[in-house]
């Protein structure tokens, strides 16, 4: 299996470090690291991007346009750069939370009904 096959889950990114950050081109170093590439032209071939085009991503010299954005931190589980921007802009990222997707909501909602129901026939 190569990196591009394995599904990742979301890894934790750590709000101090991201904060320590000096660039959105060290955020996005942080973000492969935390993923475990450890070469540039890992991440770089699988994001079908070449080396110049990453390096000036990484210097701040080149935009990424949103999607390729996305993909970079779909591909190693974590949203280390988009956190630095956030932070960047002055946003507090201890109150910044995802929004509950439908499946996470449905899960929430059967836990509950769960725990009503044991608590109803006296088995807590």
């Amino acid at each position: 299996m190569n990196q591009t096959s394995l599904p990742l889950q979301s890894i934790i990114v750590p709000q101090a470090e991201v904060a320590r950050k000096q660039s959105l081109g060290a955020a996005i170093d942080m973000c492969a690291e935390l993923a475990g590439f450890s070469l540039d032209k890992e991440l770089q071939h699988a994001l079908r991007v070449d080396k110049g085009q990453f390096s000036r991503w990484q210097s701040g010299q080149e935009g990424i346009k949103w999607d390729r954005f996305c993909a970079l931190m779909d591909l190693c589980g974590n949203d280390a750069p988009l956190m630095w921007m956030l932070h960047d802009r002055g946003y507090d990222l201890g109150s910044i939370r995802k929004r509950e997707t439908e499946v996470e909501r449905e899960n929430r909602e059967l836990r509950e009904e769960v725990a009503a129901l044991r608590r109803v026939l006296g088995r807590a």
